[in-house]
């Protein structure tokens, strides 16, 4: 009779299950180990007990990963315990487990640039590549003892799967094998889909999410603690994250007071000087000292000579902000004033839409518009949302056509590239409205060979290459000032996003999305440090407020010139949590309510004001509310336009 309950399939199921639960509880510890400075826990009773939380979003990450093993497991095919079938069950169980497995450990390395568990969205991003081939061969050359430390692991998995099997057995007895494979299919099939949903039989309404990792937390960033990769990527599989909101407390009338969604500026006389946009790869405001005068941070060095000296006869923004975490992100936001939140706008369903954006705002007073990329035409997927924004000409690669520039992973170096840059807008007609976004200041961290021995690394591999790109610039400038269009052209330098971070102050949440916003016009006003709120969604009608652009038009960022219409704020997400700072707070929102209220000093979000709540935070809420409310309405029902 005992051969016939399977009670030793069903033990050694459970064993093998409890296998993933220990390797995802190794790469959790792992991941921390990586980013500690980062994600900074104070005890080891409080990483336990992140740990512990981290149980459940395992739990339904193994189970969803093993369905297919477990179903075969259970099934009653009479020949379960034999040989072949059990060297199938061992081939399926470690293809599914170990591709997902293998995701935490990229998050070893990826989450530094991003600052969040990795999601679906990446992998949207990374299919725009065409040299995904070479772009791995880099990551396991540099980063080795992340690939070490798989196998090492997976080994030792299959290690100790194999310590335990399943004994033969033969059926003598059908009725018994059959009536009890029943009864343990339907009891195990109600353990799945309670551990799918997060364990709670009693309440649970839906299943958890990436959100529901930081109602365990105090510190929003130990969220990423609580959540493995396979979970972040399974969760966002099929979840789209563009859905109308509608706030009780928010109306009409709500949004056009907070969010002002339509603008309109009569502070200049109207112009059509050229503007040339850089939107400048992973480059931190951290790296740039003339942003950094105020930041009392000790023994700070800059990297960027040259940008420290265009500072000097520039309005630089020193509290700037990314309202994204990606480059397409930044793309969006600079471009066309559209923030990305959980997920990017680009990789929605809804970016094929009329959309109002500096390209169209320009085109229409007459301007040429061009998009200069050195890597891969189509890569990132600029190319793609560059047709749709109706961008005239996109330069990459292939129109510089002479890869012995190649950087052999992203593109052309930046030197050569902004030369040809430079080259290709001394024949446009004036006026023209160019973007280009740069790709040297990157992971593998390398530099042009004849530069081995001008930059040096510093303190962290980046310096170099944000000291190289810093060059670059500096070299287009010196050859464009010679041109008769530069006397008449606005600049605008912005980072697309951070990256590798050196100093404290940088590692903190909020500070993680810090950029540099510099506005340079050749013997102009615009000089100055503003030390208000800014962001990458107020760069295009502030450009619009400058030309004297004077038709309405949609934005939810405002004119940074405009010191009467609209108060200052800056939004963005980690893809789990919103961020609003205005005024004398930061609020964290997770899409339903705050969570959480910081003094505007509190970059590190490390003493919670919640209980303590006033007007000013409540009206920050609302307005948040209304922002998140009227772009979402107007992303799903595609009136992105005015």
């Amino acid at each position: 009779m005992r051969n016939q309950l399977r009670l030793n399939e069903y033990k050694v199921l459970f064993y093998r299950i409890l296998l993933a639960y220990f390797f995802y509880f190794t790469t959790r510890v792992l991941f921390y180990l990586y980013n500690s400075s980062l994600l900074q826990v104070e005890s080891i009773t409080d990483f336990i007990a992140l740990c512990y939380y981290g149980l459940a979003f395992d739990t339904t990450a193994i189970l969803y990963v093993n369905l297919l093993f477990i179903l075969f497991s259970i099934l009653p095919f009479l020949k379960n315990t034999s040989k072949s079938y059990q060297k199938f069950i061992f081939y399926l169980y470690f293809i599914t487990n170990l591709l997902a497995f293998a995701t935490n450990f990229v998050d070893f390395i990826y989450y530094k640039y991003t600052f969040a568990r990795t999601t679906i969205v990446a992998l949207e991003v990374l299919k725009h590549e065409t040299n995904k081939a070479t772009l791995f061969s880099s990551f396991l050359i540099h980063y080795w003892h992340v690939f070490l430390l798989f196998i090492l692991l997976s080994t030792c998995w299959v290690y100790l799967y194999k310590k335990v099997s399943v004994k033969k057995s033969l059926v003598s007895k059908k009725v018994h094998y059959f009536g009890f494979s029943i009864v343990g299919f339907l009891f195990i099939s109600l353990l799945i889909i309670g551990g799918i949903r997060g364990g709670d039989f009693k309440k649970s309404t839906r299943p958890i999410n990436l959100l529901d990792a930081s109602k365990h937390v105090k510190n929003i960033v130990h969220s990423d603690i609580v959540l493995n990769t396979p979970f972040a990527i399974i969760r966002t599989l099929f979840t789209n994250s563009f859905e109308k909101t509608n706030y009780s407390n928010v109306t009409d009338k709500v949004i056009t007071d907070k969010i002002q969604p339509i603008k309109q500026y009569h502070n200049n006389p109207k112009t059509k000087p050229n503007v040339v946009l850089f939107i400048l790869e992973s480059y931190g405001r951290e790296y740039i000292g003339a942003l950094n005068k105020d930041a009392k941070i000790s023994n700070y060095k800059s990297h960027a000579p040259f940008l420290d000296s265009l500072s000097q006869n520039s309005l630089i923004y020193s509290n700037a902000y990314a309202n994204g975490r990606q480059s397409i992100h930044g793309m969006s936001s600079i471009l066309a004033g559209i923030p990305s939140f959980k997920d990017a706008f680009t990789s929605s369903p809804y970016p094929k839409q009329k959309i109002e954006s500096l390209v169209s705002t320009l085109e229409s007073e007459g301007y040429s518009t061009s998009f200069f990329h050195g890597a891969a035409n189509g890569s990132m997927g600029f190319l793609g949302f560059g047709n749709i924004l109706g961008i005239d000409n996109y330069y990459g690669r292939t129109e510089f056509n002479d890869d012995s520039q190649f950087d052999g992973f992203w593109g052309i170096w930046d030197e050569p590239f902004l030369q040809f840059m430079k080259n290709t807008l001394d024949k446009k007609k004036a006026p023209f409205f160019a973007t280009v976004f740069t790709v040297s200041s990157h992971e593998p961290y390398i530099i042009p060979e004849k530069y081995k021995n001008k930059f040096h690394e510093g303190g962290i591999p980046m310096h170099k290459c944000v000291e190289y790109t810093d060059f670059a610039i500096k070299r287009f400038f010196d050859e464009a000032k010679k041109q008769p269009w530069f006397s008449n052209t606005i600049f605008v330098l912005v980072a697309d996003h951070g990256n590798q971070v050196f100093y404290d102050e940088y590692s903190k949440p909020i500070n993680r999305f810090s950029v540099p916003i510099i506005i340079y016009k050749p013997n102009s006003k615009y000089i100055g440090v503003d030390t208000d709120l800014a962001q990458q969604i107020d760069i295009y009608p502030t450009i619009l407020d400058m030309i004297g652009y004077k038709k309405r038009f949609r934005s939810w960022g405002r004119s940074l010139l405009d010191k009467k219409s609209s108060e200052p704020f800056v939004i963005n997400s980690t893809g789990n949590i919103y961020q609003f700072l205005r005024g004398n707070y930061i609020c964290t929102f997770d899409g339903k309510k705050a969570l959480g209220f910081y003094s505007k000093d509190d970059k590190g979000l490390e003493k919670n004001l919640i209980q303590y709540r006033n007007h000013e935070m409540n009206d920050i809420e609302l307005h948040c509310k209304a922002l998140i409310q009227d772009y979402m309405q107007r992303v799903v029902d595609r009136k992105m336009y005015y």
